[in-house]
């Protein structure tokens, strides 16, 4: 009854009308943020301690994983397209003149060295660039050219002719920003007349400025300041609306609630672009409540095979002994590259030192290092200028060295929960035996626990993981041969 009094109050006088109005988006805004917080989405723990498990920040991974990518994952599986609108045109091309760009935006495309469209360029772009335009959510592991799929159709949605912003990039971090506009000005080169802005940390511009750069890329509070707060650009003539790295972004509490009071201000036509490496359940309901009637692109991920990977199982009592089992593995094996796994940066720096003692080249990859850092430790490694790299679990996904073939897990890899966590060992194993060879992986027991989760990893993926005895030179050499 009360709720009926309401209505009629509010539906009374011309004033009342524009009040219903209002009170109906905040409503629609409360429900949005009430979905989105009832998704139990993880806040990201602020674990800094050398004696703390190593934790991976998922953007500073993301902006690591597109730096190192030199080129495009070659991938021969299938791509999964769930359709939401039956009435949506959707084909693939072999070829990008196959689109129908503009020319100077297809001559930027062949002078990044783009020869033909990926898997997900292929399936993705006519979509995007159909009119009408169609909504998109889609997922591919780093490194298959999503940046660059979407960076195209943005590109090509600009009307140059207009002196406004008409599409908004959002990344979850300034690095991330920068990288998706690097992309987008290589493309672009032959494109002088559309302009391009950040909105990141030190770009300001003067209060009463209105901007006239057609393409926006950057963070959402800086986003949030220029179209709302200071009213610097039209968010209700934006065309184009691109949600980066969507697995991060959701990741953080605050850019949720940023992302959804940007995308409230945003028109109905306004075509809708969400990207990301992973869709976990909860990742995907916040994708659905933002994007209308969306076309879903799934890359299915490649799976590392564990068959060309011979895996054992040492038994230690201390730090000392699994010490010890190393030196004996490396007094008996020839081997090329290794990559040792700790769960701390405690135990990475105690081992690095110990290791450099005795004479090898070691080099130490862990979270307190800057993106750059990392990079620079990693290509040295890549080089062969170290033999050793010794890292947490911040290098446990995505790093290809042909030379590797041998993982060592010096400590056995565990969830919040002290269980096994059998993605990262797949992950991290998956380091050796890249490219069809032959890997060794050789995982350290110090405890029952830590003999509790070598079985359940070995039930889980139904491979033998072999009892190796490391005061037997001759058996040592076997597993080498």
């Amino acid at each position: 009854m009360k709720n009926n009094i309401l209505l009629k109050f509010l539906s009374d006088s011309p004033t009342n009308t524009i009040m219903a109005n209002q009170w109906g988006q905040k409503a629609e805004e409360l429900e949005i943020t009430n979905k989105v917080a009832g998704l139990g989405l993880k806040k990201p723990h602020d674990q800094t301690s050398d004696d703390t498990p190593d934790t991976v920040n998922p953007a500073e991974t993301s902006l690591l994983m597109k730096i190192i990518r030199q080129g495009l994952v070659e991938s021969k599986l299938d791509i999964e397209v769930q359709r939401k609108d039956p009435n949506s045109p959707l084909y693939s091309v072999k070829t990008f003149e196959a689109l129908h760009l503009k020319p100077n935006l297809l001559k930027g495309v062949y002078a990044m060295g783009f020869n033909a469209p990926s898997k997900i360029q292929e399936t993705a772009l006519p979509t995007l660039l159909a009119d009408p335009p169609q909504n998109m959510i889609a997922q591919s592991q780093s490194g298959t050219g999503k940046t660059a799929a979407f960076v195209l159709a943005m590109l090509s949605r600009v009307d140059s002719s207009k002196n406004y912003p008409q599409v908004l990039c959002l990344s979850p971090t300034y690095e991330l920003a920068i990288q998706t506009g690097e992309v987008a000005a290589k493309m672009a080169k032959f494109c002088p007349e559309i302009k391009l802005k950040y909105a990141v940390r030190g770009e300001e511009v003067p209060r009463g400025t209105k901007i006239t750069d057609h393409i926006i890329i950057g963070t959402p509070g800086k986003m949030l300041d220029w179209g709302v707060k200071f009213g610097m650009f039209d968010l209700s003539k934006i065309k184009v609306f691109v949600l980066d790295e969507a697995d991060v972004m959701i990741d953080r509490q605050g850019h949720q609630d940023q992302c959804i009071r940007i995308h409230k201000c945003l028109p109905q036509t306004c075509q809708m672009m969400f990207f990301s490496a992973t869709y976990g359940s909860a990742v995907m309901e916040f994708a659905e409540i933002i994007v209308p009637n969306p076309i879903i692109i799934r890359l299915l991920r490649e799976e590392e095979s564990l068959d060309n990977i011979k895996q054992y199982y040492v038994k230690c009592q201390s730090p000392e002994e699994k010490y010890r089992a190393i030196c004996n593995i490396y007094g008996v094996i020839t081997i090329g590259q290794a990559i040792i796994f700790c769960h701390t940066r405690k135990t990475a720096s105690w081992l690095s030192e110990k290791m450099s003692k005795d004479g090898h080249s070691v080099a130490v990859l862990s979270g307190e290092l800057t993106v750059e850092q990392r990079i620079a430790v990693l290509d040295r490694f890549r080089a062969g200028l170290e033999k050793v790299l010794i890292t947490t679990n911040v290098l446990s996904r995505g790093i290809d060295v042909e030379q590797v073939t041998l993982v060592v897990n010096f400590d056995m890899p565990m969830d919040m929960d002290k269980k096994a966590d059998c993605e990262t060992y797949l992950h991290r194993i998956g380091r050796t035996g890249r490219f069809g060879k032959a890997g060794l992986a050789i995982n350290l027991i110090d405890s029952p626990q830590a003999m509790q989760i070598c079985s359940d990893i070995e039930a889980h993926f139904g491979k033998k993981i072999r009892l190796l005895d490391i005061e037997d030179a001759e058996e040592i050499e076997k597993i080498g041969a």
